[in-house]
């Protein structure tokens, strides 16, 4: 079924081709004979005068006159009762009133038949029925007449209707035809015929990512028309070669949307980490609720409820940790079957982090024995006391009994309380370690960036004018005669690789800075590489090699400030 929307007004295609129309009301508004009324009231009809004639109404108490049933497409009517004397011209005046007339056939015997160029027209002649007719103010008998309208049958009306009729089939099959056609599936595109040409036009789009999903269609297609002979089987195979090429770029997707998953996993994870630092921090409040100096003060009720919440808590933050626990496994397990540079420093941090929840996990496991420990012991303490004021009874023996249960508990609690705490003391250990070779290793990779660095910073300031002479020249005289000397000088005074690595690097800072800098920019610049090193230690450690680091003062007044300068080759130009 189709919607209404789409259908022609009017045209209903179950009817026959002689089915009628439904009669209009001539009293309906816009006819022009009579304004509407309500339909609750009778038509009162008035007189209609006119230029040759007056039509008087009928009795408003007689029924109204009988018409006919309504031809399809009616447009003519039949008019009887007219007056002998009336003319063609008396009959289109009073007509006219209906609207246009395209036909006045009239009969000797007092009738004739009207064709109007509308069928509304119809209705409003067929409403003068009844009228009486007197021709001017004579009272002949041949000058008056009692009017009849009424429908008639025409070949030219029946035929215009069926010919409306077809032209509103047209519109409605149509119109159905677009709908149709709207809901139709698309049709699959034409794959077109194989010839050089085409092959070579295909090869190319098979290179292109936007067409190549149409083209490895028509190449699917052609291939399996049976297109593959021994004169186009090089093409053929060079087009499969072009399709195999795409597998890397569908590999390269793969990796970009893996990348996105790794991306997202580290989001959930970081969410997750926070979710169960939240939790350790509610739980640490539950336990600390339940130490002594607390629970004291809250009643059955609340020490009830506070216990119940403490362990959904725990529980809730164990099940959070084991997923944490299980996430980091599964990178653990990835990283291990990834050959990668980068596996030592993934690794390194991975064990540090689980480390870290570890000694979290047994830190709390620690405290909460603790604050049970000291439940029990004030157990004790009550029994004992409770035993001082009463007799040995029944119920002190009981009592004598479960301090000796509680004393064996608190000892085996004491015990688990050692043990753990020396774990703790291990992973703590381990965890430091970590800490350390991974602070090492970091330092080392800065220290290298920042050498390599540094060392385009020189080539680039060796290009300038007023160094690039003098500097090349003093460097390799420093490097030819002070080489044994410099040797031993830093045997002596070095103690460490640590001020090894900063005197190579300060030297290196310094030389690409000819004008000197300040002791805190320096230190501003080897806190980059490492953190734990202070302003003082730079100080001293320049102070140790005057020959090749010197302090100089700039500036008058309070701009007065200290600048160590690089001097290893002015102690060469001077020599």
């Amino acid at each position: 079924m189709f919607p209404d929307s789409i259908c022609v007004p009017g045209f209903d295609p179950s009817l026959s081709m002689m089915t009628g129309i439904t009669q209009i009301n001539p009293m309906m508004a816009g006819m022009g004979l009579l304004p509407p009324l309500p339909t609750q009231l009778p038509i009162v009809k008035e007189i209609i005068h006119c230029k040759s004639c007056t039509l008087f109404p009928p009795n408003p108490n007689l029924p109204p006159p009988s018409t006919r049933e309504r031809p399809p497409g009616c447009k003519t009517v039949f008019v009887g009762g007219l007056p002998e004397n009336a003319t063609d011209e008396i009959i289109q005046e009073l007509f006219e009133q209906c609207g246009d007339i395209t036909a006045i056939r009239k009969s000797k015997k007092n009738f004739c038949h009207i064709r109007f160029a509308e069928e509304f027209m119809v209705d409003k002649a067929i409403y003068l029925s009844g009228y009486r007719m007197r021709l001017g103010s004579s009272t002949d008998k041949k000058d008056s007449g009692r009017l009849h309208v009424d429908f008639a049958q025409a070949r030219d009306d029946f035929y215009e209707w069926e010919c409306k009729q077809r032209m509103l089939a047209r519109e409605e099959r149509h119109r159905r035809k677009l709908e149709v056609d709207k809901l139709r599936p698309p049709s699959p595109p034409a794959i077109m015929h194989y010839s050089e040409h085409e092959a070579a036009m295909l090869a190319e789009k098979l290179k292109d990512d936007t067409k190549f999903c149409e083209a490895i269609t028509v190449l699917f297609t052609w291939i399996e028309r049976g297109e593959v002979n021994r004169r186009s089987a090089n093409q053929f195979y060079s087009m499969i070669q072009s399709a195999n090429s795409h597998v890397r770029r569908l590999m390269n997707e793969k990796a970009a949307d893996e990348e996105k998953m790794e991306d997202a996993k580290e989001i959930f994870k970081t969410a997750l980490f926070g979710i169960l630092t939240q939790f350790e921090q509610i739980v640490a409040v539950f336990n600390a609720s339940t130490r002594q100096k607390a629970w004291d003060h809250f009643s059955k009720a609340q020490r009830k409820n506070i216990d119940i919440w403490r362990k959904h808590c725990e529980d809730l933050r164990n099940a959070q940790s084991e997923q944490l626990m299980g996430i980091r496994r599964e990178e653990e397990m990835e990283m291990s079957d990834d050959d990668s540079n980068d596996i030592p420093n993934k690794k390194a941090r991975l064990d540090e982090s689980a480390l870290t929840a570890q000694a979290y996990a047994l830190k709390e496991e620690n405290d909460s024995l603790r604050w049970q420990l000291d439940a029990y012991r004030n157990e004790v303490d009550l029994l004992k006391q409770e035993k001082g004021h009463h007799g040995r009874t029944e119920e002190n023996v009981t009592k004598d009994q479960q301090l000796q249960f509680l004393q064996q508990t608190m000892q085996t609690m004491q015990q688990q309380l050692a043990a753990m705490q020396e774990e703790l003391n291990n992973k703590k250990s381990e965890l430091e370690k970590a800490k350390e070779e991974q602070t090492h290793a970091h330092a080392l990779v800065r220290v290298l960036k920042e050498q390599l660095k540094s060392a385009k910073e020189v080539t680039d300031v060796t290009n300038q004018e007023y160094l690039s002479k003098e500097t090349s020249t003093v460097s390799v005289a420093v490097y030819n005669h002070d080489k044994e000397k410099d040797a031993e000088k830093q045997r002596q005074s070095l103690k460490s690789e640590k001020e090894a690595l900063l005197i190579g690097i300060t030297s290196t800072f310094l030389n690409v800075h000819p004008f000197g800098v300040n002791t805190e920019y320096l230190w501003s610049y080897l806190q980059q590489l490492d953190s734990t090193i202070s302003a003082n230690e730079i100080e001293t450690l320049l102070t140790k090699l005057p020959r090749m680091f010197k302090q100089e003062f700039t500036g008058v007044g309070a701009t007065l400030e200290k600048r160590w300068k690089f001097c290893a080759f002015e102690g060469i130009k001077t020599t």
